[in-house]
């Protein structure tokens, strides 16, 4: 079966295809790969949804490399919130 595997960067981005036999998992497609040599992914998807990495593949699948999150996007929010309080007084 044939499979994607891509890691992104805001500015680029690094994909792979993937001939793999029936029944393949994520972790398998992912180490296949060779993208997350360097760093281990925060987390893995499939087409946008959270996977686990004994998750089964099926044809045609892309299997994405998230990398972590470089703030909290809550305290993020707290942070605007409070400057446009005191900006806004």
């Amino acid at each position: 079966m044939r499979i994607e595997v891509v890691l992104a960067w805001p500015d680029r981005y690094s994909s792979v295809q993937l001939e793999l036999p029936d029944g393949a998992t994520v972790a398998e497609a992912v180490a296949r790969s060779g993208l997350a040599a360097e760093h281990a992914p925060a987390a893995h998807a499939v087409h946008g949804l959270i996977a686990r990495p004994d998750q089964v593949l099926r044809e045609g699948d892309r299997v994405e490399l998230l990398r972590p999150l470089l703030s909290d996007p809550k305290q993020t929010r707290r942070r605007r919130a409070d400057s446009g309080k005191k900006s806004g007084e």
